[in-house]
């Protein structure tokens, strides 16, 4: 007959009672864990809201919202959309930091970060372009900046 070793379960249930109490008394679903990005994928995805909405609104207003959140090193590199907006969805679970990226051979100033997004071109309320790629975002002084992009 085999016998269970009593020594054992008593040490997994009190190394689980922790574990499983941190779970309940979290504020997020059981069986979710906790990600350290969860404050610049709530932040990121305010930054689209704010893209979206201001496209919505028109060419200008979007224009405004671009040079607005421009990063400040390049607000000289914008250009114009021509009567267009951009709007863009972005894919929460790709968004990660990118060490790599540069403008023109140089690093922006700042953390810079990537994410999968959806861009949609509108001219006159018509969708004239919607393709998949990924965005760069660069967190500075506690804001977000992107850099407007160039419709080609």
């Amino acid at each position: 007959m085999i016998r269970p070793r009593r020594g054992l379960a008593p040490l997994v249930c009190s190394l689980s009672l922790p574990v499983l109490f941190g779970c309940l008394a979290g504020d997020r679903p059981v069986g979710t864990s906790y990600s350290w990005e969860a404050g610049p994928v709530r932040s990121v995805t305010a930054y689209f809201r704010a893209n979206n909405a201001a496209a919505r609104l028109g060419p200008e207003e979007q224009r405004v919202f671009l040079r607005r959140t421009q990063h400040p090193d390049y607000r000289d590199s914008s250009c114009s959309l021509d009567g267009m907006t951009v709007t863009a969805e972005p894919a929460p679970a790709t968004l990660r930091p990118d060490g790599e990226f540069t403008v023109a051979g140089d690093r922006p100033r700042g953390s810079v970060w990537v994410i999968g997004v959806e861009v949609t071109v509108r001219r006159n309320g018509a969708i004239v372009g919607r393709q998949l790629g990924s965005q760069h975002l660069v967190r500075l002084g506690g804001q977000w900046y992107g850099f407007a992009p160039c419709p080609r």
